[in-house]
């Protein structure tokens, strides 16, 4: 934290309260590293944060000869205000109201609320609703806000008695125009009054509808709360003396005003990895490598393991973050965190296995420890055995389990290590934390650890250190990209200002331009600057804060926690399932496949899985069927030999960008197409056909179907039995002469706008190009409905069962991941696609590197390298799959192509090649990975599966095999086709 004030004063203190210990620093920012370092105290936090901070500046300030009057500012940073959501505590976390804008019944099926965890919704859950309103990502109007609607549920909320509420429009990061959040926020507040909070979503996180409207509610319920604690820190502050500002530190570490952390607690909530990152960048800055470094941050529960850039702060997460089993979007550091502290507890089974933690005895480790005299062997034990002066007592531990418990240390943290460095060429370690001892010296993939003084208080440090951050983006259309690039870095500057900073002391952090995917003509410009504090000028605002006197009296209280629900049995399971592996599904008599909750989890599974790594996340088609199922409505599917010769079926999916999909998910899109077909061809739909099984419209297409909106049944099965990146790849068109027996398509953009490519059409270039167009002009997102088949004809060129093989993958997975037994996914993959001769393992590793760029059609094109384990690192048979290969290649064009693997002599041999299907596994959560989340370190298994032979056809091979792709390779394969079983089949009753 740079100081900047008439007296030239140079103190700063720095607070991190961690959940074993509250850290404190007295800073000289006029001294550099180490040597700025005056004072520094550790003590246990309290029950009571505000008293742990109180102390802890007493005795810190004891330490050092300067006064209170001296400090120029104090930053605290504290994981306090997400303890109360994830410890459920009804006597901090609050009922929230939420406002969606949302006209044409965009967002419909995934309500507020869609994806929480049970026991926290009926905490935080008061009042809901989705009104008119909304804008495209373009900034063009979905539809106006509604004054009256607003007004009456303003009523609602009153009589509820909540003061709490969340106002949250599709497409506010990109409002420029209409500010209709604001407007919103307007009404309220004149019939809410001002003793209610009222929060914008677009005051809180970024694009992505669901994920920054989860932000913005756990940011409302937890404000109360927030507002009492840092108000007790004011008064704090000033009994102690200090006269100076209070900031606390954000997610990204930036110093947040006092008033703005009150009104966005949310954003310090995990500001401790980040202080630490920080705190390690200030005390070895010499140390950091060109290209940054790895910094490790091992305290007494857990170890946070984060990569620190050149310019002294960490690398951001690119991905959801997860806070209390909530998925939310905010800035968060990219750290990955294991259960291994100083207080984690030694466990020894009969065999001679060894493990470390994830059970900590935490800041009872000076009387539970071995070393201190206590009774539970833990890992500081292990150090003392190993050498380690600490404690007050000898440890004595067989020499083979300390061995084998630092060989498990050793190796738990190269794993994460591997999973944070950004290539893998050997990085340089900075160690922090107070169980800094429990590190090997030696890691591998790692040229030093750093270890630098003062290494036990980094956090408290990196708190010290921060500065204010500014932000700003926009999206400028045409020529005038120099120009936008100035005003959004002017823009950037005055966020910075109006959070507390000086405009000429502005650095810029980041600067982004960049085109806008499925867009012609468009960039989006990005950038964040960092500045020096106005501590003076926070401190006069702090001064007039209305702080009652009582908070500077007053001695200070243990806080009352009241837990009234009891979330054990309620969070266990997704849907409070019972054992998996004996779920029966549902099937009728005649003959109909009545869906589950429990199926719609296997059948999300299932498809990501039938993606090959394309066909887009099925998670919120998921949650929009699994509400269509909480509300009461059915969803049935039937087997395709049961069609009659006259029933009639249109072939349906959802087309375009993802970053529509997620921040306008939903809508009536596929229902209006569907409605326009049958108006234009004059037919009545009686069943519904998936395009597509792979990914996201597998599921999405079940929405359709459900007695919400037509009330018929799904076929078991589809056009393309996976994922394909072209509407052409269709059995439909390989059985067929002509791209003209694919039209007409009708697009509908679910907001009134309809375009149909009619036929004929000369060839499929020309009818790929102006679907692309129209879904463009539809706002990058659009439903599609092809034209309808008769049953004969789908029993002829359809994809059988390919939902129920969907089903039958996802259940192997389901089963796996709830009895803990994740290594067994692939042999019960390959069991359920129909043994070794139809699926099978070719690789497993880690990912060593990721390349992909955007193709004028908006194809995401790349390729990924996998590389083997080492042989310290393996620990499965499926780990030693492959040998004599090094490494693997997957290219990928939305979908994996071709299994390209490199051998020890360095010769190349192609393992596979589409149209098998190749699909990635995570190997901690046994799902597919899509391309878009390939990141390095990523733990991979590479597995390959057999395809329907119709796809093996010369016509077909020309249609989307190697050449559609223009790879040079022949199609050849080991792998024999299994039929799946239906399910309606195996599970039939019998009268």
């Amino acid at each position: 934290m740079d100081v900047r004030s008439n007296t030239n004063r140079t103190l700063v203190v720095g607070v991190d309260v961690g959940g074993t210990n509250t850290d404190s620093v007295l800073l000289d920012i006029a001294k550099s590293s180490a040597d700025a370092v005056l004072a520094s105290h550790k003590a246990p936090t309290t029950s009571n944060v505000t008293l742990s901070v109180h102390t802890s500046l007493e005795a810190l300030l004891s330490k050092s000869a300067a006064k209170p009057a001296d400090v120029t500012a104090l930053a605290v940073g504290t994981t306090h205000f997400l303890n109360a959501i994830i410890e459920k505590d009804t006597s901090r976390v609050e009922k929230v109201a939420v406002l969606r804008l949302a006209s044409h019944s965009f967002s419909r099926g995934t309500p507020p609320f869609a994806d929480w965890p049970p026991a926290l919704e009926k905490i935080i859950h008061g009042h809901s609703a989705i009104i008119p309103g909304g804008c495209n990502i373009d900034g063009t109007l979905i539809g106006p806000v509604d004054e009256a609607a607003v007004r009456e549920q303003a009523s609602i909320i009153k009589s509820k008695g909540i003061r709490n509420v969340v106002v949250v429009g599709i497409g506010c990061a990109t409002d420029d125009k209409y500010h209709q959040e604001d407007v919103v926020c307007d009404w309220l507040r004149v019939e809410l009054g001002d003793n209610v909070n009222i929060i914008l979503s677009h005051d809180i996180a970024g694009p992505g509808l669901l994920a920054r409207e989860n932000a913005s509610i756990l940011n409302a319920s937890i404000m109360n709360f927030a507002q009492r604690t840092i108000r007790a820190f004011i008064g704090a502050i000033r009994r102690i003396g200090l006269q100076c500002p209070l900031y606390l530190t954000s997610n990204v570490g930036h110093l947040l005003p006092f008033s703005e952390a009150m009104r966005a607690p949310i954003k310090v909530f995990s500001s401790g990895a980040t202080n630490s990152i920080r705190g390690a960048a200030f005390l070895a800055r010499s140390s950091i490598s060109e290209g940054g470094s790895i910094v490790i941050d091992i305290g007494g529960t857990t170890c946070d393991v984060g990569y620190l850039l050149r310019n002294g702060y960490p690398r951001l997460a690119k991905t959801y973050a997860d806070l209390a089993g909530v998925k939310v979007n905010l800035e968060m550091p990219s750290v990955e965190s294991i259960g291994l502290g100083g207080g984690s507890i030694l466990h020894v089974a009969d065999s001679g296995y060894v493990a470390v933690g994830p059970d900590s005895v935490g800041h009872a480790l000076t009387s539970k420890a071995l070393c201190f005299g206590g009774d539970v062997a833990t890992a500081t034990d292990v150090a003392v055995a190993s050498g380690t002066d600490i404690g007050s007592g000898k440890v004595s531990l067989p020499g083979t389990t300390v061995a084998k418990a630092n060989g498990r240390i050793k190796r738990m943290l190269e794993d994460c290590i591997d999973r944070v460095k950004l290539s893998p060429e050997p990085c340089k370690v900075i160690l922090v934390g107070g169980g800094s001892i429990l590190c090997p010296k030696v890691l591998a993939g790692v040229s030093e650890v750093v270890l630098p003084e003062h290494a036990g208080v980094a956090n408290a440090i990196g708190a010290a250190i921060a500065k204010v951050f500014g932000g700003a983006e926009k999206i400028i259309k045409g020529t005038g990209v120099q120009e936008g690039i100035q005003e959004v870095k002017a823009r950037a500057v005055q966020n910075a200002v109006s959070h507390g900073g000086y405009a000429n002391s502005a650095v810029v952090l980041h600067e982004e331009v960049s085109g806008v995917p499925y867009t012609t003509n468009q960039t989006l410009i990005k950038v964040e600057v960092a500045c020096v504090a106005d501590h003076e000028r926070m401190h006069a605002e702090m001064s007039h804060a209305s702080i009652p006197d009582e908070l500077v009296d007053q001695v200070l209280y243990e806080e009352t926690k009241k837990y009234d629900i009891q979330s054990s049995s309620e969070d266990e399971t997704t849907d409070g399932e019972a054992e998996l592996s004996k779920y029966i599904p549902t099937v009728t008599d005649e003959g109909e496949w009545i869906l589950s909750k429990t199926d719609l989890r296997f059948l999300a599974i299932g498809c990501y899985i039938l993606g090959c790594g394309g066909g887009g996340s099925p998670y919120a088609p998921f949650l929009h069927t699994r509400q269509l199922l909480l509300e009461g409505d059915n969803i049935r599917i039937r087997r395709m030999e049961d069609l009659k010769d006259d029933d009639v079926m249109p072939p349906v999916c959802s087309i375009g960008t993802p970053a529509v999909s997620i921040e306008r998910p939903g809508g009536d899109d596929v229902l209006y197409a569907m409605q326009a077909m049958e108006k234009d061809m004059d037919v009545k739909f009686n069943h519904l056909v998936a395009i597509e099984i792979g990914g996201a419209n597998g599921v999405g297409t079940l929405v359709w179907a459900s007695t919400r909106y037509y009330d018929m049944p799904v076929v078991d099965g589809d056009m393309m039995g996976r994922a394909y990146p072209n509407f052409e790849m269709v059995s439909q068109y390989v059985h067929g002469s002509s791209i003209n027996e694919l039209l007409p398509v009708i697009l509908c953009s679910g907001s009134g706008e309809k375009v149909t490519i009619p036929a004929p059409q000369p060839d499929v270039a020309t009818a790929s190009l102006q679907i692309r167009d129209a879904c463009v002009g539809m706002g990058s997102a659009a439903g599609a409905c092809g034209p309808p088949i008769n049953g004969k004809s789908m029993r002829d060129i359809g994809i059988p069962n390919t939902f129920s093989q969907a089903w039958r993958l996802g259940r192997a997975v389901a089963i796996a991941q709830q009895t803990g037994n994740i290594v067994d996914v692939p042999r019960a993959l390959a069991a359920a696609a129909g043994g070794e001769k139809s699926a099978k393992v070719l690789f497993q590793g880690k990912i060593r590197s990721v390349k992909s760029t955007l193709t004028t059609t908006a194809h995401s094109l790349g390729e990924v390298i996998v590389e083997r384990l080492a042989e310290g690192e393996m620990e499965t048979d499926v780990d030693k799959i492959g040998e004599g290969l090094v490494q693997i290649a997957v290219p990928f064009m939305n979908e994996n192509l071709v299994v390209k693997g490199t051998m020890e002599d360095g010769s190349e041999k192609i393992l596979a090649t589409i149209p098998d299907l190749i699909f990635l596994l995570d190997t901690s959560t046994g799902e597919a990975v899509g391309v878009q989340e390939y990141r390095y370190g990523l733990k991979v298994t590479v597995m390959i599966m057999a395809p329907y032979p119709l796809w093996a056809s010369q016509r077909a091979l020309e249609v989307a095999g190697p050449s559609a792709f223009s790879l040079p390779y022949e199609y050849q394969t080991a792998l024999e086709y299994t039929r799946p079983v239906s399910v309606i089949d195996e599970f039939r009753r019998r009268v």
